[in-house]
C-alpha cells in the first residue's frame, strides 16, 4: 500500500501545493487521475468559490455554493463533489501513474467521497497522495491504518516521493 499525505500549515496552502505538482508531474509526462483544488477570491461576496480540477486536463467543478455573504454554514455542495468522485473513479481504469486527492476531508472522514476512490487505487497498486488536514486527520490515519507516509509541504519533497517511493512500485507492478 502506497499512501502519502501532506498539510501546509497556511489556508489553501496545500491545495496550491498539489495544483503545481500535478502540473508538474503533467508536463513530464505521467499519467494522473483524481482533484487538484483552486479558490477563487469572492471579496465583494463573501468566502471564495472551490472548484476541483479533474485530472489531468479538467473539467473544473464547483464543490461550493453560494449561502449568502453572513452564512456561517458548510458551502461543500455534496452532489458536485460525489459528481467529482464518480468522474475520478472512471479514470482509474485507463492506467494512470499517480491518484491525487485535493484533501481528505468530512465527508471522506464520515465514508464517503473520495474515500471508495482511494481504496480502490489502492487495490490497484496505484500509489496515492492526499491532501490532509488536522480537522480530519485521525480519520485518515484510521482509514489508512497507520501506514500512510508523511511528506513535508513542498513540491521538491513531494517529487522525491514520487520518484523514489511511488515510481519504483510502478517499476514492481
Amino acid at each position: 500500500m502506497n499512501i502519502a499525505f501532506t498539510m501546509s500549515p497556511g489556508r489553501g496552502d496545500t491545495d496550491l501545493l498539489l495544483h503545481h505538482f500535478a502540473h508538474s508531474l503533467v508536463a513530464r509526462g505521467f499519467r494522473l487521475a483524481g482533484t487538484v483544488q483552486v479558490n477563487t477570491d469572492r471579496p465583494d461576496r463573501g468566502p471564495c468559490d472551490m472548484d476541483v480540477k479533474l485530472l489531468p486536463d479538467g473539467p473544473s467543478i464547483r464543490i461550493s455554493q453560494s449561502l449568502g455573504k453572513g452564512a456561517r454554514g458548510c458551502r461543500l455542495d455534496p452532489s458536485a463533489l460525489e459528481h467529482a468522485v464518480s468522474a475520478v473513479a472512471g479514470r482509474l481504469n485507463s492506467g494512470i501513474d499517480l491518484l491525487i486527492i485535493n484533501k481528505f476531508g468530512k465527508h471522506e472522514a464520515d465514508g464517503r467521497g473520495f474515500r471508495s476512490v482511494i481504496a480502490e487505487a489502492l487495490s490497484q497498486d496505484v500509489p496515492v497522495l492526499v491532501g490532509l488536514n488536522s480537522l480530519n486527520a485521525e480519520a485518515f490515519h484510521a482509514f489508512t491504518a497507520g501506514f500512510a507516509t508523511e511528506i513535508p509541504p513542498s513540491n521538491n519533497s513531494l517529487m522525491q516521493w514520487f520518484e523514489t517511493t511511488a515510481l519504483r512500485e510502478l517499476d514492481c507492478a
